[in-house]
């Protein structure tokens, strides 16, 4: 990991014990009942293999041998893979931290103290996912003794048992149709980049340039995240709204959006586009799927929508919207719309172009406007 003077610049040990002791406990279950949880979502990520395939037409380019493993982990577990995900996604940053902070007086004392200070801050926020986050394909996952991963630096599946078993006893749904529901979600996302290799090196690359665009020089970071605070709370000091009717209901930015460079806001648009498609379309086949194999899914994904877009309560939903998590729930939607629109207008095999290469996903103008999209892919090209 990156260091300084042998100090990490992130204490990621520090960051998973304050994610463990913050983390909420999970559901009281029993030795024998734990065990069959597990085994069930074991089975139903085997199952749901073969309805995603069969309902998408896509399949692993590299046959049995691009398979990745389905890991069911607890919340430190998650916790855990995470923090190495991290650690893999943030080396070029945190290099660039390093060499402005090496000509520093007195750097590796300040990487010191940074160090822990990141550690705690990374932690608690993965203390508030780790209760939160049903399943997870883990894309850029290095693979370690406790946390295998796929062959060649593939990724691996992980589904969170105390996560899915709270949130069927706290809708109220049947457990086992609920456990096979999350299951054809999360292994849509494993299909996706299996079946689209370069999927993963282009997710990559957008990733990185969005972090090498990251002003570390502390006087800019700090006058953006003034500004920043001062728009999270309406406005400069002392300066009025011109518009009483639209005070209060304009949609604010979340923190994350206003301390980014316009280069990032770019690149974040391109991420943006692509996160909407893979979640729509994990959403769209689940749909599709349930029916057939889930009865009671209706109820489901009603009870689960309604979750979903109220969220925990009012301190969840500030949280959602300060770090930007309310722009995941409408790649939900938004995604799910396009996937159903185009495929709606040009059957499973049409929408199935979007995986062709980078130039045929779809923009986040396209997103939004799904015609624009079948315009530019289908008709331009017949």
């Amino acid at each position: 990991m990156t260091r300084l003077g042998g100090v990490e610049m992130v204490d990621w040990n520090l960051a998973v014990s304050t994610a463990t002791r913050l983390g909420r406990p999970g559901p009281e279950v029993g030795r024998e009942e734990a065990r069959g949880i597990v085994a069930e979502l074991r089975r139903h990520a085997t199952a749901s293999q073969e309805h995603v395939r069969g309902f998408t037409r896509l399949a692993p380019a590299g046959g049995e041998a691009a398979e990745t493993p389905v890991l069911v982990v607890d919340r430190p577990g998650w916790v855990r893979a995470n923090v190495a995900g991290f650690r893999e996604l943030l080396s070029p940053l945190l290099g660039k931290v390093q060499e402005r902070r090496a000509n520093l007086p007195g750097g590796a004392v300040l990487g010191a103290v940074g160090g822990k200070v990141t550690g705690v801050e990374v932690g608690m926020l993965l203390s508030f996912l780790s209760s939160r986050v049903l399943g997870q394909y883990e894309t850029f996952a290095p693979a370690s003794r406790d946390l295998p991963g796929g062959a060649d630096g593939g990724g691996r599946l992980l589904l969170v048992a105390p996560n899915i078993v709270h949130v069927e006893r706290e809708l109220e749904v049947d457990p086992h149709d609920f456990r096979l529901w999350v299951c054809l979600h999360e292994e849509t996302h494993r299909t996706q980049f299996t079946a689209v290799p370069w999927l993963r090196d282009h997710l990559r690359m957008e990733i990185q340039s969005f972090l090498e665009q990251t002003d570390i020089d502390p006087s800019t970071l700090l006058e953006r995240l003034r500004e920043a605070a001062q728009a999270l709370t309406g406005g400069k000091p002392g300066e009025k709204s011109g518009d009483g009717e639209r005070e209060g209901t304009e949609e604010r930015p979340s923190l994350v959006e206003l301390v980014q460079t316009p280069a990032q806001r770019e690149i974040l648009g391109r991420l943006t586009a692509v996160m909407s498609l893979l979640e729509g379309h994990a959403d769209y086949v689940m749909d599709g799927v349930g029916p057939q194999v889930v009865p009671t899914v209706t109820e489901i994904r009603e009870k689960f929508q309604k979750r979903r877009a109220t969220g925990a309560g009012r301190l969840d939903l500030a949280l959602r919207k300060l770090l930007g998590l309310d722009a995941k729930l409408r790649q939900y939607r938004d995604g799910e719309r396009f996937v159903r629109a185009v495929v709606d207008e040009v059957g499973m095999e049409g929408f199935n172009r979007v995986w062709t290469s980078p130039n045929t996903l779809p923009t986040k103008a396209e997103i939004a406007e799904p015609a624009e999209w079948i315009a530019r892919v289908h008709r331009r090209a017949d």
